[in-house]
């Protein structure tokens, strides 16, 4: 009996520090710029990228064609971000903070589809033999 509830709180403590860790990562890549082509490609006018323009940068994700590098499919960013909209609209206290949250999950995506983009361009210079 011990040992399943030793087992259990390593289970939880682990599932803990791996989401912060994944936090802590996409916080990071956040933090980076972001170029204007993107703001101009996903319709945001205004200057900072925030929290409702997440699906704008997600369909350009998804409009655009992966020539070069990692495809990922985004799921556990947008999972998050669903969960986290979900919460802030049920806890009207937790507004401000989803409200956050949302807007961080918007600029990691916005790095992510810089970064894509930037590859395509480069892979269609050396196409181009530039």
């Amino acid at each position: 009996m011990v040992a399943a509830i030793i087992f259990v709180v390593s289970v939880v403590t682990f599932g803990q520090f791996a989401l912060y860790y994944w936090r802590a990562t996409i916080s990071g890549v956040a933090a980076q710029a972001i170029s204007d082509r993107i703001r101009v490609a996903a319709g945001i006018a205004h200057a900072g990228i925030g929290a409702r323009d997440f699906h704008n940068i997600v369909i350009l994700k998804d409009l655009s064609p992966d020539l070069r590098g990692p495809s990922g499919s985004l799921m556990s960013i947008r999972a998050y971000y669903a969960a986290v909209e979900t919460l802030g609209k049920i806890v009207p206290a937790m507004a401000g903070w989803a409200d956050a949250e949302m807007a961080t999950c918007s600029r990691y995506v916005a790095v992510l589809m810089d970064q894509h983009l930037e590859r395509n361009m480069a892979c269609a210079a050396q196409a181009r033999g530039v």
